[in-house]
């Protein structure tokens, strides 16, 4: 088994002289044993790219909401409220099921118009992992 680190780091200036706002993000996930160049390439860019526009949309104030367009951060705490995010642990087992399937998390994403797998409400993640164990 592999595991792929992905960072991404921005600092923009902030409304004072002389402050910054640094933003990150980093995601770590395991890639299975196997995979030809090309594929171990697509999934790193894919990881990256997933832990950019997380970092970029944070940046940018802009929460993607359920129909995967981007909704003011107080309606999403609104919404957060009723459909608590999915926890680090979570996610972590998520990916690695989705690893042993050949899903990469921008698949995961996809499927549920969230801009990343760190998106996903507790309920989502626990009805895939449910899902893959039960078909196991």
């Amino acid at each position: 088994m592999l595991k792929l680190n992905a960072s991404y780091s921005k600092k923009v200036p902030a409304e004072g002289e002389y402050t910054s706002q640094s933003y990150h993000a980093s995601v770590e996930v395991e890639l299975p044993d196997g995979l030809s160049q090309e594929q171990l390439q697509n999934r790193i860019h894919e990881t990256f790219e997933m832990v950019r526009n997380s970092v970029e949309a944070e940046l940018h104030g802009n929460i993607p909401n359920q129909q995967g367009g981007n909704a003011p951060q107080n309606t999403a705490n609104q919404s957060l409220q009723n459909n608590p995010p999915a926890s680090p642990k979570q996610i972590n087992y998520l990916l690695s099921l989705a690893s042993k399937r050949g899903i990469t998390p921008a698949q995961i994403a996809a499927q549920h118009n969230v801009a990343s797998v760190d998106r996903l409400s507790k309920k989502q993640c626990s009805a895939l992992i449910e899902q893959w164990r039960n078909a196991a």
